[in-house]
């Protein structure tokens, strides 16, 4: 009996915290810029953004997403000190939400709020600030075409992979280097040091504590895995998670951001796509220094980076092994990606309609 209350007891203890949780996030969300509520049509994606000091990547972050035809952006600030607020009002079809509060306890709730109110019944992709999202068949069918791939063979996400990115130099010596330039410099990848797991594998070391996200997911088949690591395993023994879901529809069942990479109750369709990832670049060791001072992020990947900085001021990513990057085939090839033959059928015929 005594158990049993010190149960009921901590179970009441925890919802009472969730709901406080939820009260501080509700209470210190401000509207800056943009419409109130969802805007885009259902058949249009909405980019979700949690950003904070993104100047240096808006001017290409805009170019690439608004080159995929998207016209919806989402901003959740965090308190932006750097020109980033005023640049986001520029651009037609945005929204400005801000919140102060920790990125280190309310990043998740942070994104999920701003998917909740603005994507019902919408597509949603979430995009880091340096992330640029690619798929198979963007030139010939775009987005439109995709989207339409996913309706009618009953998926509601889509699973992708982020590559790290970096240039033949130090990250001291492209520490300044425009993001602009960074694009076409940072061509290289490395593939070694990346450990798979099975998308559904109970108890691995690695996906442990995700279970209550990935149980309620449906993927095709045993190919989809988890991928960690890679080159920032390589360099600086982080365990990275570089699987996202990037693209939702929010179906009324699907829980969205209920992690930095994954939702929950998604159907995930039978291909994968790319996040080319800028990682290293708008001087890394300084973020990095200014992110373990501040305790903004939780995971301690910062920290993992700065000890090896610290030994070694000139580090370069660049190893033998690196390899140029040539497009989304490569990457198929390699076993990075997952291809479905269904669904490159289905773009070689939307391309001859077209």
């Amino acid at each position: 009996m005594h158990n049993s209350s010190n149960s009921l007891w901590q179970r009441i203890r925890g919802k009472l915290a969730r709901m406080a949780h939820q009260r501080q996030l509700l209470k210190s969300i401000q509207h800056l810029h943009g419409p109130t509520k969802a805007y885009a049509n259902p058949e249009d994606v909405t980019v979700v953004v949690v950003i904070k000091n993104g100047l240096f990547y808006l001017e290409e972050f805009f170019g690439h997403y608004r080159k995929l035809g998207i016209r919806h952006y989402v901003f959740m600030d965090n308190g932006s000190t750097d020109g980033t607020i005023d640049r986001i009002r520029q651009e037609p079809g945005t929204v400005i939400l801000q919140s102060p509060l920790p990125t280190a306890k309310f990043e998740n709730d942070f994104r999920r709020y701003a998917a909740e109110r603005y994507c019902q019944n919408r597509w949603c992709l979430y995009a880091d600030i340096d992330e640029l999202f690619e798929f198979e068949g963007q030139q010939d069918i775009g987005l439109p075409g995709l989207l339409r791939y996913m309706r009618e063979n009953g998926y509601n996400a889509l699973m992708a992979q982020m590559l790290d990115l970096f240039s033949s130099r130090s990250l001291r010596d492209e520490a300044s280097t425009p993001f602009d330039q960074v694009i076409q410099t940072y061509q290289h990848y490395d593939l070694e040091m990346i450990e798979k797991v099975p998308y559904h594998q109970d108890n691995h070391p690695l996906t442990q504590g995700l279970d209550y996200y990935l149980q309620h997911n449906q993927v095709p088949n045993d190919q989809f895995e988890f991928l960690f690591g890679g080159i920032r395993n390589k360099m600086f023994a982080e365990q990275c998670c570089l699987t996202k879901h990037p693209l939702l529809f929010l179906d009324g069942q699907v829980e969205p951001g209920l992690h930095p990479h994954f939702s929950a109750h998604l159907r995930v369709a039978d291909f994968s796509a790319l996040l080319r990832h800028y990682k290293f670049c708008d001087n890394p060791i300084q973020r990095d220094m200014d992110s373990v001072t501040g305790g903004v992020l939780s995971h301690g990947e910062d920290k993992l980076r700065m000890s090896v900085v610290q030994q070694n001021a000139d580090l370069s990513l660049f190893t033998p092994q690196a390899q140029t990057f040539t497009g989304l085939q490569a990457l198929y090839d390699q076993g990075f990606l997952i291809q479905s033959p269904r669904y490159s059928a289905y773009v070689a015929e939307q391309s001859k309609q077209a």
